[in-house]
């Protein structure tokens, strides 16, 4: 059974339930098949019609082959990535979810854990895919263009769900691979019950009205956050998908105005970032606009207290990873702390594990190494059974994230732990720093790294994004001086047009590292 309950809370209302991703996919289409499911570029495709072309696929699949076996998912977000994704569902196969920004050199390693016989791709990544002919894979590879016509020939020979398997609980749902930023990435499966559980759990955060909402996803949807806010939530939902291109932020604001947006799936703090630096974001009418979740990096106070002045909203932090996700939110029935990322959801525990000794938890206020159990949290990394043992010790899952819990119970995550910078034997959070550079008015974003230091071990050094350039890196380096420790103040002040952010949007402190040391070498 599931482990969420369904009670109404908030504006959220009752949705039916259900123990698998078929039942939620039929649910939607039985009971509104002429609801829009995903807009994209002009292109509108209902339920009714996803619904004739996933079964076609998945019918297509199933003589290739893809019945209990992994089948990999290499396009961009768009009508394809659900029509792909729903249809090796309904094929029986295990969904393996591809980053199709990667270059092949990263795609292989990953596609050899994997193993998938077959991969769904789209005619731009099915080059990258054509470049591994060295590498010893074989693949059969499904082009998909996510076309009228495409999605109307799919139609043509679907057949009914009940001819192609039978799902339950226990069945795949889905691979993912965590990030990969460091070293390389790993495999994390999650089950059909176990997804249904996340479903619920991302309803819990962020309730949605059983119909009628409108969603717009920026986070990729090979990424937990993604794939769950912009794929799988929107069907619990009976909602709509507006599909934005290549992130462009002005676009980004003329589409929420145009489609009446009302759940924003902004991600990382650079998403909302970029859209208040825009020139028509002060006159875009936003008024449907309800729910705004963020997650994937800590959110500085400051920018929270920008995007409600400017909307009147605030951004509901969330967090999550790979492993699990999520793992807990603020929330406007529960509690909602700026700055923090909100209480854990029902079923799941986290503590705080001492950085030195991680038996030894921490008591409320103590700062070290975020660990959880969950109810749908992962057993282990496929194929790495020394890196599950690594990260889950005693049935919690470490997780590398810094942090604390306060006396409610409310989670703030100070950084990741290969991140933070050790300063003359002092641990320096760059969040703490980034904090305090960005409530100057005219800093849009910040990224806090260390450096090698023959002195000190490493040196603070601050990239900044700022419309008056560097003309106010005397203000910041005296905003320093006030409100942090001698040994927390940077030793110097970088400025750029923008800051680097990885795939999922998030800063990309290794790209950063690589600048300073290009830099200073």
């Amino acid at each position: 059974m599931p482990i969420m309950s369904l009670e109404p809370h908030g504006v959220g209302e009752v949705h039916p339930p259900f123990e698998t991703l078929a039942e939620m996919f039929d649910h939607v289409v039985q009971t509104t098949p002429d609801v829009i499911a995903l807009w994209e570029a002009g292109q509108a495709v209902t339920y009714k019609q996803l619904d004739g072309a996933v079964k076609g696929l998945a019918a297509d699949l199933v003589a290739l082959g893809a019945t209990g076996n992994t089948v990999g998912l290499l396009v961009p977000n768009g009508i394809v990535f659900s029509l792909g994704y729903f249809a090796i569902l309904y094929a029986g196969g295990l969904p393996t979810l591809l980053n199709p920004a990667y270059p092949p050199a990263q795609l292989v390693p990953i596609l050899k854990d994997a193993a998938p016989e077959i991969v769904i791709c789209t005619a731009q990544t099915g080059e990258t895919l054509d470049a591994l002919s060295e590498s010893g894979l074989t693949l059969t590879n499904i082009v998909l263009s996510g076309s009228a016509k495409e999605i109307e020939d799919f139609s043509a020979h679907a057949v009914a769900p009940s001819d192609l398997l039978n799902i339950n609980t226990d069945s795949p749902g889905a691979l993912l691979y965590t990030g990969g930023t460091t070293g390389i990435s790993k495999g994390v499966e999650h089950t059909h019950g176990m997804l249904a559980d996340a479903v619920r759990a991302i309803e819990w955060i962020w309730p949605a009205r059983a119909s009628g909402e409108v969603c717009l996803p920026i986070a990729p949807m090979f990424h937990i956050y993604g794939f769950l806010t912009g794929v799988l939530n929107p069907v619990y939902n009976c909602g709509t998908v507006i599909i934005p291109g290549v992130f462009k932020p002005d676009e980004i604001i003329d589409l929420i105005a145009t489609h009446k947006v009302t759940m924003f799936g902004g991600g990382p703090p650079a998403v909302y970032s970029a859209l208040l630096q825009q020139s028509n974001f002060e006159g875009a009418d936003l008024s449907a606009l309800r729910v705004c979740p963020g997650g994937g990096a800590p959110f500085p106070v400051e920018l929270i207290n920008r995007w409600r002045k400017a909307t009147g909203l605030t951004i509901q932090e969330g967090y999550g990873m790979t492993e699990m996700a999520p793992i807990s939110g603020n929330t406007d029935t529960f509690g909602n702390k700026p700055g923090t990322v909100g209480i854990a959801i029902p079923g799941c525990r986290v503590e705080v594990a001492d950085l030195n000794d991680k038996d030894k938890i921490l008591p409320v206020g103590g700062v070290g190494e975020i660990r959880f159990s969950g109810p749908f949290a992962m057993k282990g990394y496929r194929n790495r059974p020394d890196e599950t043992a690594e990260t889950i010790h005693d049935g919690f899952i470490y997780t590398g994230d810094i942090g604390k819990i306060d006396e409610d119970g409310f989670i703030t995550i100070t950084d990741r732990k290969k991140d933070v910078v050790l300063v003359n034997g002092f641990n320096v959070f760059p969040r703490d720093v980034e904090e305090v550079v960005f409530t100057h008015p005219s800093v849009q974003n910040v990224g806090v790294i260390g450096v090698p230091d023959q002195r000190s071990g490493e040196r603070i050094v601050v990239f900044v994004v700022s419309d008056q350039g560097d003309s106010i890196a005397p203000e910041l380096k005296a905003l320093c001086e006030k409100d942090l420790a001698p040994y927390q103040n940077p030793a110097e002040f970088r400025f750029m047009k923008e800051l680097p952010i990885t795939a999922a949007n998030k800063l990309d402190r290794v790209a950063l590292r690589e600048l300073a040391t290009e830099t200073t070498s």
